[in-house]
This record gives C-alpha cells, structure tokens and sequence, in this order.
C-alpha cells in the first residue's frame, strides 16, 4: 500500500481502489488516511464512489503488516467492492489539529529532555509523561520556551536512516515503552532543524510556526518517576 501521508501529510485526498472491504475494514492500494499509533489518533474522513455513494470513515488503523492500513467505516456502510474506484478525503481540519499538537509535542520533548514513558496527540491538547525522579517543573518557563521554540519557525522535515545506523545511534530513541518500527531496512525520523531529531512516523507541520501560541495548562505527578506535562493551544 502507498501511504501518502508520509511523504506529503497536507494531502488531503487521494484517488484510490479497493483491495478488500469487510464490515471490519476496507483496504486500498493507496491511502492518504493516518493510521492510529505514537500517540496520534487514526484519521477520520470520507470514501467518495464512483456512483456518487459516501462511506463514512469513523477510524484508521494499522494492519498486520508496517504498510498495512485498514479504514473502519461507520455502522450500516454499503461497503464497495474491490477493484472499485474511490476518492479517499479525511478530515483535514482535525488532521491539522493532530499535526501542529504533534510537532508541539517534539518540542516540548527538546525543552524537556527526559526520558518519554508515554504520550497522547489530541485536537486541541496532547500530553507527554516524562522518567524524571526529581525535578520541579515550572509551567511559565516551559510555556515561554515552547512559544520561542514555535517563534522561531524551525523548518520540519521527515527523513530516513537504515536500521544499523539507528542502532549506532540510541539515544536518538525517547521513548521507554514504544520502539520504532524495524524489519524494513530504514527507519523514519521526524527532523526540527537545529532543535530536535527522532524516530517518528506521524504527520507533522511544516515549520514550528505553524503550530501557533500554546501553554502548558498541567503538570501531575503520576507515579515515582512519572511527571506528566499538558500542553493545549492557547485560548483552546
């Protein structure tokens, strides 16, 4: 399957044809849909048929395989059959949402360089949790250096290194409990140019301006080592 959203994450539709389709799923030879993982939730959108029909898309998930992604219509869909042709449109308005809160989050991980044990995109908030024993975080000063950060408007580009050359390089890694993806022989990083560098899939912004103001509305104490910081949009 081509996935589209990796290389060019502001296309918003794409021409498509059906592999599969299932109650459970439909699969297509092409996709510009997100699929669920690293945090950011799966894209919404529509299928536009050939015979003037709309499938709702309610979720995106991904399937067995690294480039496997299924779209989970909504309830009573008539499904398409496959070899048909449709036009896949998700819901750009969110998907921009998910991508300016997501490329915030890689530079709230810059400001806090900590180890990440956790993570969750949203629409108008994200959170990230952080192994810090004991520290005391201080919501103005990460607020004033994340809006400095997005002030600045550090370009953002996605870009590949080979298995081997992740593996010489682990402290590229943040995250304790999800690894990247390997088996395929290269590996997906999520570059801010002169900030931040480390393996990630999702869809992100252009440049840190684009993401816009936002503040650290909480920070939680969520175990031993567990600090918890939320960041949201400001005025959000």
């Amino acid at each position: 399957m081509e996935l589209i959203f990796q290389d060019d994450p502001y296309e918003r539709s794409c021409a498509a044809v059906v592999v599969s389709a299932t109650p459970e799923g439909i699969r297509l030879d092409r996709t510009v849909f997100y699929p669920t993982g690293g945090g950011q939730p799966g894209d919404r959108g529509v299928l536009k048929c050939e015979d003037g029909g709309t499938i709702e898309i309610v979720d995106t998930r991904k399937g067995a395989a690294l480039d496997d992604v299924v779209h989970i219509p909504g309830g009573g869909a008539a499904l398409p059959a496959p070899g048909a042709k449709v036009r896949a449109e998700i819901d750009w308005p969110r998907r921009h949402l998910l991508m300016r809160m997501h490329t915030c989050l890689h530079l709230l991980s810059a400001v806090l360089p900590y180890p990440v044990t956790g993570g969750q995109v949203g629409h108008e908030k994200g959170r990230l949790d952080f192994d810090i024993p004991e520290a005391t975080l201080e919501k103005e000063r990460i607020t004033a250096e994340l809006n400095r950060l997005v002030a600045e408007n550090h370009p953002v580009r996605p870009r590949w290194i080979t298995d081997d050359e992740l593996a010489a390089q682990p402290d590229l890694v943040r995250t304790m409990s999800v690894q990247p993806p390997r088996g395929q022989g290269r590996v997906r990083l999520l570059e801010i140019d002169g900030v931040d560098l480390q393996p990630c899939g999702g869809t992100h912004v252009a440049a840190t301006g684009e993401i816009g103001r936002v503040e650290v509305v909480k920070i939680e104490n969520k175990g031993r080592h567990n600090r918890r910081v939320v960041v949201a949009f400001a005025g959000a």
